[in-house]
C-alpha cells in the first residue's frame, strides 16, 4: 500500500510531462504537415551524377589550365 505514496504521483508526473511535450510540440509546427513526408519516401529523385571538372580557363583568353603557353 506504501507503494502508491510512490506511483501515483510518479505516474502523474509522467503523464504531465508526456503532455507537456506534446503541446510544445504542437506549437513547434511538427504536426502541421503531415502529407509530405509520407509521399516523399515514394520520390525517386536520385542526385544528378557528377560530372569531371572541366579545364580551366586561364583569364579568358581561351587557354585551358593544362596547357603551357609558347
Amino acid at each position: 500500500m506504501n507503494i502508491l505514496l510512490i506511483m501515483v504521483p510518479l505516474g502523474v508526473a509522467f503523464i504531465t510531462l508526456a503532455i507537456g511535450i506534446f503541446v510544445w510540440a504542437v506549437r513547434r509546427g511538427q504536426y502541421d504537415d503531415m502529407e509530405t513526408p509520407a509521399l516523399d519516401i515514394l520520390v525517386d529523385d536520385l542526385p544528378a551524377p557528377v560530372a569531371p571538372p572541366a579545364a580551366l580557363d586561364v583569364g579568358g583568353t581561351g587557354e585551358s589550365a593544362g596547357r603551357d603557353a609558347d
